[in-house]
């Protein structure tokens, strides 16, 4: 057994590694892809908060005004065996459901689907041509007329 120190390989360099995984990372946090759904993601959970307080402070109270009774929509029950099962935060989360999937429908589906046609639209009609390869176009096809004559 030899009592020399063992030396690392050459082709193994820790902080090379740190560094191209910290590079790496980097790349990945800050493309625009990820930057743009964490704001996406902040404006959903704000727009959330938004339509949470529609359901609760606008709709649901206008509907137990609408109904006949004199409880607010919190308080609507059914009592069963003695335990109180609150149906009216169960059909105001239900309100707040659908109030969110439409607005995410007419968005995702109609706003988008109207986006990507008219993309589409101006990708299939080719700009006009430059004026001077109008220009060349009509010249060269003059030269073939006068070679053809002669």
């Amino acid at each position: 057994m030899s009592s020399e120190p063992v030396k690392p390989s050459a082709s193994f360099v820790p902080t090379k590694q740190v560094f191209s995984l910290f590079d790496e990372f980097k790349n990945f946090a800050f493309k625009g892809n990820v930057v743009d759904l964490a704001v996406g993601v902040i404006i959903g959970g704000a727009f959330g908060k938004i339509v949470d307080s529609l359901v609760k402070n606008i709709i649901m109270p206008l509907i137990s005004v609408m109904l006949p009774g004199d409880q607010e929509y919190a308080k609507w029950a059914i009592v069963l065996d003695g335990k109180s099962i609150p149906v009216g935060l169960f059909l105001a989360e239900i309100v707040n459901f659908l109030i969110l999937a439409a607005v995410l429908f007419i968005f995702i589906v109609k706003f988008l689907g109207w986006l990507m046609k008219s993309k589409k639209a101006e990708a299939v009609t080719p700009p006009p041509p430059p004026v001077q390869e109008v220009l060349l176009t009509e010249i060269r096809d003059l030269l073939k007329q006068q070679v053809a004559r002669s």
